[in-house]
């Protein structure tokens, strides 16, 4: 799933729960769990396997992607009255795909912990053609907004 809608599911439950001990974990658990929704996102893995790098088309989505995730986290946390929360709430949300950043965009194939992660997250997940994959994050973005305003 992209990072905005993660950052929006970890914001709707910050938003609506506003109990830390249990917000938290839950935005945390969130993001396995909005994974198992069916969503698109880039393959960078398959790219990397395939041809040795990650395309300049997935790098781009991945990089509009998190800055709207961040810029949406910003803006609600702010407006929340409970910034730190909301925006710990937010990067709980989004944080085992965050975790895979070193991997990725540093080179760092020999942590073995991260490899694990990327390993279980590809296995946990539920990919679908583009149009559909969209869509449900579509929905899955507006249901959370409906949640937070």
């Amino acid at each position: 799933m992209l990072e905005l809608p993660h950052t929006l599911v970890g914001a709707a439950i910050a938003v609506s729960v506003q109990n830390p001990y249990l917000a938290l974990p839950l935005s945390l658990a969130s993001h396995f769990i909005t994974d198992y929704f069916p969503h698109w996102n880039p393959h960078i893995n398959t790219e990397l396997k395939r041809d040795g790098k990650i395309s300049t088309r997935s790098k781009t989505i991945v990089m509009l992607d998190a800055g709207l995730a961040l810029m949406a986290g910003t803006f609600i946390a702010a407006r929340s009255g409970h910034f730190v929360f909301v925006m710990l709430a937010c990067f709980l949300a989004v944080a085992p795909d965050v975790a895979e950043i070193p991997y990725y965009f540093l080179g760092l194939k020999h942590v073995s912990w991260i490899k694990k992660l990327i390993d279980y997250q590809r296995a946990h997940q539920w990919n679908v053609k583009p149009v559909w994959g969209i869509l449900s994050q579509i929905i899955v973005v507006l249901l959370c907004l409906t949640i937070i305003f």
